[in-house]
């Protein structure tokens, strides 16, 4: 059984951890899987934008416990191969300069709610928890929790969660801004794929420097970020004729959901 299914719907592809009788938990194996399909939809030009989801019951319960107790092997295996391909998740979330939507399809505990968070936005299912458990287990974080989890909630919520290790369930992960948005659960993957349709159908140099800008300004003082954007303003260069039909289209558009 491969631990990791992809599908592709027009320019849109699904990335699906399939380890369910595992609740997804990252295995050696599973974090291979993984690292190279974001990796190979980074530098498919076929692909647009990457949904990344679970399959039931869970979106992921962070790294194998049973394989972290044992050769530790998942823990270890950071980095990347000679080649410069990823051999891990979080790095190929690093680097990928296309949008990653999650679909939280269930619990995304510890390192799965790191995976999370490395998505650049959530649409969450009714049935989803989040719960940071370093602090039960006795485990540090490495997948950018410490940085992201107070970006998206706040520093003294972040911090509330992973001293405590208390799930916060869907809606609450709304509230505080954790997710964009909760769906029930039949309709998570439909509306996953219509807001990646959404952004798969923009300009996609436009939705990647953008993509790029807003990275790199979450890094910087709010000045630095404000002359980033000038200097990108200033320097970008566009099609007056491409812009008028695209302008066009979105009237078009805004006609059609009108009536």
């Amino acid at each position: 059984m491969s631990l990791v299914l992809v599908d592709d719907r027009d320019a849109v592809r699904t990335i699906t951890l399939n380890r369910p009788e595992a609740r997804n938990a990252l295995n050696t194996e599973l974090m291979l899987d993984l690292a190279g399909a974001l990796h190979s939809a980074e530098h498919d030009d076929g692909v647009s934008v990457v949904v990344l989801t679970g399959a039931d019951p869970a979106f992921c319960a962070g790294l194998d416990l049973k394989e972290l107790g044992s050769t530790g092997q998942n823990l270890v295996g950071v980095g990347a191969n000679a080649d410069g391909r990823p051999t891990n998740p979080f790095n190929a979330l690093w680097r990928m300069e296309k949008p990653v939507i999650g679909a939280i399809n269930g619990p995304a505990v510890t390192g799965g709610l790191e995976i999370a968070l490395n998505c650049d936005f959530l649409v969450a299912s009714e049935r989803a928890l989040f719960g940071d458990t370093h602090a039960r287990v006795g485990a540090l974080p490495g997948g950018g929790m410490t940085p992201l989890l107070p970006q998206a909630v706040g520093l003294r919520r972040a911090k509330e969660m992973s001293l405590t290790g208390n799930f916060v369930d869907a809606e609450e992960a709304l509230r505080l801004g954790l997710v964009n948005h909760v769906v029930p659960h039949e309709n998570l993957m439909s509306f996953a794929h219509r807001l990646a349709a959404d952004a798969a159908g923009n300009d996609q140099r436009t939705v990647r420097r953008l993509l790029r800008n807003y990275t790199a300004g979450s890094k910087m003082t709010l000045e630095e970020c404000w002359r980033l954007e000038r200097e990108e303003f200033g320097q970008w260069r566009v099609s007056v004729d491409e812009v008028e039909r695209r302008r066009s289209a979105i009237i078009e558009r805004g006609r059609g959901q009108a009536g």
